[in-house]
Parts: C-alpha cells; structure tokens; sequence
C-alpha cells in the first residue's frame, strides 16, 4: 500500500499501518474496533469526529513514513 488517503477505509489502513494507531488514539478514536470502522472511509469518521480529514490524512501519513 502506498500513500494513505481520505477515501480509504479505517480497518483497511489499520490492518496495513499499524503504526497509526497512536495517530487514531490522538484524534480521539476510541472506536478502532467498533462495527463502523469496518465501513466508514477516513473522510466519513473524521467529519463524525469533527476532525479535518486532510490534516487527519496528512498525519497517518507522515506516521508511516517514519
């Protein structure tokens, strides 16, 4: 998997990219295991959150990149 997106789904880039993890945890998503990370994309949990998805996208992949 390359570059993260925003249209990419939240269990699909965890499973790929543990490492973001923590970057999850600091935007408060508790919820990495709950049903909806299973169907929602990154855009869709980051407005449920009240969370830039661009900035969110921007942080999962600059956690890869390390």
């Amino acid at each position: 998997m390359g570059k993260i997106t925003k249209e990419m789904g939240i269990i699909e880039v965890i499973q790929e990219h543990p490492e973001t993890i923590e970057v999850f945890q600091k935007y408060g998503f508790g919820c990495i295991g709950c049903a909806a990370s299973r169907f929602e994309n990154l855009e869709a949990g980051a407005k449920v959150h009240g969370i830039d998805p661009d900035k969110m996208v921007e942080d999962l992949n600059a956690a890869i990149k390390q």
